[in-house]
């Protein structure tokens, strides 16, 4: 017998999993461009067939069940591109996208193309602690090896300079540290970075000649007071000139992590900046590995980067559901943290972006004593992550 009813399973970042709606203009796109007759059908809005009409036309045959490009549809690329540099103020270039299936995946084909060496001279990434749950096992795969640097807790798990150079000189030791990972929004801690820190860590990227990694997949769900998203390529640009031609930086976004959320539809790009054409060429090879990321998630990514405008019929639509979904993740985040602070031994940072709040658990001196009569070890410092999307019917009831 327990002294409660049910267990709610918080740690997936599957939204639809837990009843969220989808958002009806993905849908009702990606429906028509499934079954071409519903063009016919009155019951969609005129700018879903439009969209629906053009991206078919973008597709081999005008139909989602041929093959694309390794890379990715032109079409797609081309529109991630326009909003690269709608984003950031800074052109960017379909040949410099690439789509794959998921952002975890983007990941891997750029690490495996730095992996190399044996013994002390293998390839090293840094990697921030906390880090995303499954960042571990892609870099594993990829056989590089793995170099912790430690969030500072206590600044809201903020990046720390001086435990990357701390991480980076330990490292030497026993690999070659050739590139730094970064999550920004921060998963799972819902840090988000201002420019000066994103500054910094552009910088020692450059002094100590690593490839930067950023991870933008949160980059549209950022709710804390006076917290924006900011690219790092967008820094990049604004910084020194030399900076700005020199610092080789793959940045990455996902259809799973934005306000749409369609995990399931297994679609993400990255865009690669300052990178030798020779190094692009084998971006595109290793892709081919895949032969392509699913149609209808690489549909939908343009769906995501380029959603209905003002005036519009489907746009009073998209807005409030977007914006509902953003509402539900600020109120949950207040929430959580609320609720755990005011747990014995728990303690919760605030959370100002993403969809995860990362508390630690303090357990009590007596569980040490238990333990040694048990012969049981303890770990007196435990710290997990909750995701604010499991509870988002909650929050609707």
């Amino acid at each position: 017998q327990k002294p409660f009813k049910k267990v709610i399973d918080v740690s997936s970042g599957d939204p639809h999993r837990v009843d969220l709606q989808h958002v009806s203009f993905l849908r009702q796109v990606l429906a028509v461009c499934i079954y071409p007759q519903l063009l016919e059908d009155k019951c969609f809005p005129l700018d879903v067939k439009i969209r629906a009409q053009k991206l078919l036309e973008a597709c081999d045959g005008a139909s989602v069940g041929s093959y694309t490009a390794s890379s990715g549809l032109r079409h797609v690329r081309q529109s991630i591109a326009e909003f690269i540099t709608k984003r950031d103020g800074v052109p960017s270039y379909a040949q410099n996208i690439f789509i794959s299936a998921g952002s975890q995946r983007a990941i891997m084909i750029a690490v495996k193309l730095l992996a190399s060496g044996e013994g002390n001279t293998r390839t090293g990434v840094l990697i921030p602690g906390p880090c995303p749950h499954m960042l571990y096992n892609v870099l594993e795969e990829a056989g590089v090896v793995l170099v912790p640097y430690q969030l500072t807790e206590e600044r809201g798990w903020a990046v720390d300079l001086d435990n990357m150079h701390q991480a980076l000189k330990a490292a030497r030791g026993y690999c070659e540290p050739r590139a730094i990972y970064i999550s920004n929004p921060g998963n799972p801690t819902g840090h988000v970075q201002d420019r000066k820190s994103i500054e910094e860590v552009i910088q020692f990227a450059a002094a100590e000649r690593v490839l930067l990694l950023a991870d933008e997949v949160y980059q549209d769900s950022v709710y804390g007071k006076d917290r924006e998203f900011i690219s790092y390529k967008k820094v990049l640009f604004e910084m020194d000139i030399e900076l700005a031609e020199t610092v080789q930086l793959i940045s990455f976004h996902s259809l799973s992590s934005t306000c749409i959320r369609e995990c399931g539809l297994r679609a993400g790009y990255m865009e690669v900046v300052n990178m030798d054409p020779e190094v692009i060429y084998y971006f595109d090879n290793t892709l081919c590995c895949d032969i392509s990321t699913p149609v209808t998630g690489q549909l939908g990514l343009d769906l995501m980067v380029n959603p209905p405008q003002s005036g519009d019929p489907s746009y009073h639509t998209y807005m409030q559901e977007t914006f509902f979904i953003l509402a539900t993740l600020s109120h949950n985040a207040q929430w959580v943290q609320e609720l755990l602070n005011k747990l014995p031994g728990v303690r919760c940072q605030p959370v100002f972006g993403g969809i995860y709040v990362f508390p630690r658990l303090h357990l009590p001196c007596g569980i040490k004593e238990q333990a040694k009569v048990g012969n049981v070890p303890t770990i007196f410092h435990l710290s997990f992550s909750i995701s604010l999307l499991s509870m988002l019917m909650e929050y609707q009831v």
